[in-house]
């Protein structure tokens, strides 16, 4: 995996590469896949140039280095997919129809007009806004830019998430997906930003069991958690979380101060040690997933 620990240098090109990065198990695998939507940081030129915004105000959005927190994954036997290319070119953890009428020089399709309150926010699947609440674009966009990210990026992501999905639920007869995201440690009202929010869509994305484990595991080593509040789970978590076929989902939000400079974009002295909790949290989570209810059929683990 490509370590960006050191002084980042600049990764902008004319085209996205492979989407995803699929790193496979070091040991004998466990029904655990740990994926990292939001890390990705190839800007391609056209979307720079498109762009009212400089690239270190679009680096914002990124849920930053959270793909080398969770190197560890793979060593306690999990399935580890992470995304390539940011968030604000393109999320994966909006569904596919959650486009915003606003941005585009066409008509939306009926079928592709769905007004979350994530698109009336500019936070659709092709965001209009930064993290900062400041519009990307210089102008509109012709639809068929919305339509080329979703079926270059979008659909494949899903696609390969999918498959280790069920692979392992074919496999074990149940799988745990991690989905890790970052927050920041401020600016968000009427709340005291905890280290880590459990979001687990008010109890319907897993089992009790998981996120109990995740929680008892991270106030261990000390750490303040949520559970849901202010995040319990976006179009990932409550897509793939379905207990009743063996498909369990868990976000895990981590706040950024505990491992960067929120302002500098660059990892602090915490870096080393909250990849190590996030290990310890993998492999915690690697136990209780083998020990689930297995689905009916499934073959030999």
């Amino acid at each position: 995996m490509e370590s960006r620990l050191a002084p980042e240098s600049e990764t902008t090109s004319d085209a996205i590469p492979a989407p995803f990065v699929l790193v496979p198990p070091r040991i004998a695998g466990v029904p655990l896949v740990v994926a990292s939507p939001h890390s990705g940081h190839a800007y391609p030129q056209d979307f720079l140039a498109l762009s009212r915004l400089d690239r270190t105000v679009l680096r914002r959005s990124e849920d930053f280095c959270v793909d080398e927190l969770l190197a560890g994954a793979p060593g306690v036997g999990a399935h580890m997919i992470h995304a390539t290319f940011p968030r604000i070119y393109c999320d994966v953890n909006r569904d596919s129809d959650e486009l915003d009428p606003t941005m585009f020089t066409e008509s939306l399709p009926p079928d592709r007009t769905r007004l979350t309150p994530r698109v009336r926010a500019g936070l659709g699947v092709i965001p209009r806004i930064s993290a900062s609440g400041t519009p990307i674009y210089r102008t509109r966009l012709p639809l068929r830019e919305a339509a080329e990210r979703l079926a270059r990026l979008w659909t494949p992501y899903h696609a390969a998430l999918s498959a280790l999905i069920d692979s392992q639920v074919a496999a074990h007869g149940a799988c745990v997906l991690v989905d890790c995201h970052s927050m920041p440690s401020t600016g968000l009202r009427a709340y005291d930003m905890p280290d880590f929010v459990l979001g687990d869509a008010w109890g319907t994305s897993c089992a009790p069991a998981i996120t109990e484990a995740a929680e008892t595991c991270l106030r261990s080593y000390g750490f303040r958690t949520n559970r849901n509040a202010p995040y319990a789970g976006g179009y990932i978590t409550r897509h793939y979380g379905r207990p009743a076929t063996g498909r369990h989902a868990l976000q895990v939000e981590i706040s950024r101060a505990l491992y960067m400079d929120e302002n500098g974009l660059t990892p602090n002295t915490g870096f080393g040690d909250i990849r190590t909790v996030m290990t310890a949290l993998f492999r915690t989570l690697a136990g209780i997933a083998t020990d689930l209810p297995r689905m009916p059929g499934a073959g030999a683990a």
